[in-house]
């Protein structure tokens, strides 16, 4: 593929990027795409056992990963960002671990609340943060409630890790490696432009970040093969498009996690602002009891629910 030859991908070139934490023979966990939905997720969590009738971490050693969008079409995003919080540290204080990636939804809370309206110097049309916002479910009271501590920490997340032979990311994209060509360098490249004032990064930072369905198609396998021999893993776990689309279904009938690209990607956006599942989704260890989860065959199905992230006003997620 020309973006392999472009970016100088090869097999081994990765490093670790992200150490995780907890014991590594423990269970591991993924949580899709939360938006808001704060009693959704207590109570899946709950169902898995990863937190008691107090919302308070139960899981022991269990390891857990966030895979971004805590915020936007639903009321409680930063009450999301505060369980999650406090799960890290009653997790890690019972040796487990709970971990978050950045997801372009958290990227556009941020760029809200740095930018405004100041508008984003483009050949597309007036564009702003403000606009994206508004146009992508962004809620006045999260932008109220955020505070120095909630936007030291999401500015601090990464954008991918690895856990076990799990690589980690909340968007099924290839523009990560518009950033770098490992790990530690994507995440350290995306932290440096959040770290800084220049609107012009942020706004491609939001826009790279809504791009999808890079796994999907005929050629999906073989685009997360060379994603894989570039970043490490042997399956991408991702969240971002809502598993309903994939299948063509409506969001309530999806019931668990959906693999594709000959079992090279992993979906986990239950779609749970649409009608369907917040789901919490159970990845090792190998022995453990597998997952539900749906197979797809390598044709996109057409969208049910009509997931998209407006980058701006008659501009679609796709790639400018």
């Amino acid at each position: 593929m020309d973006w392999v030859k472009q970016c100088g991908l090869v097999r081994g070139a990765y490093r670790h990027g992200v150490e995780e934490s907890g014991t590594p023979t423990a269970p591991a966990y993924v949580i899709g795409d939360v938006h808001g939905h704060h009693a959704e997720l207590v109570a899946a969590l709950r169902a898995a056992g990863l937190v008691d009738d107090d919302a308070a971490w139960c899981g022991g050693t269990a390891r857990a990963w966030f895979l971004g969008d805590f915020f936007d079409r639903g009321e409680d995003g930063v009450a999301v960002v505060d369980l999650v919080m406090r799960l890290g540290d009653e997790a890690a204080a019972a040796g487990g671990s709970v971990r978050a990636l950045l997801g372009n939804h958290e990227i556009l809370t941020l760029g809200m609340h740095r930018f405004g309206d100041t508008e984003v110097p483009s050949d597309f049309g007036t564009r702003s943060f403000a606009r994206s916002w508004e146009l992508n479910g962004g809620q006045d009271a999260d932008q109220a409630a955020l505070t120095d501590k909630h936007l030291a920490w999401l500015r601090g997340l990464p954008v991918l890790a690895r856990i076990d032979d799990h690589l980690l990311m909340h968007s099924d994209t290839v523009e990560y490696f518009g950033w770098g060509d490992s790990i530690d360098e994507i995440n350290d490249a995306v932290r440096d432009v959040l770290a800084g004032d220049d609107i012009i990064q942020w706004w491609e930072c939001w826009r790279r970040m809504t791009t999808r369905y890079a796994f999907r198609g005929p050629e999906g396998a073989e685009i997360a093969d060379k994603v894989l021999a570039a970043l490490g893993g042997s399956q991408i776990v991702h969240g971002h498009s809502v598993i309903a689309d994939q299948l063509g279904v409506h969001p309530s009938e999806v019931e668990g996690p959906c693999l594709y690209a000959d079992g090279k990607a992993l979906g986990v956006d239950g779609g749970v602002f649409v009608g369907g599942p917040c789901l919490v989704v159970r990845l090792s260890p190998a022995d453990a009891d597998p997952e539900p989860f749906a197979e797809v065959a390598t044709e996109p199905a057409e969208d049910a629910t009509g997931d998209t992230d407006v980058v701006a006003e008659q501009d679609t997620d796709e790639p400018d």
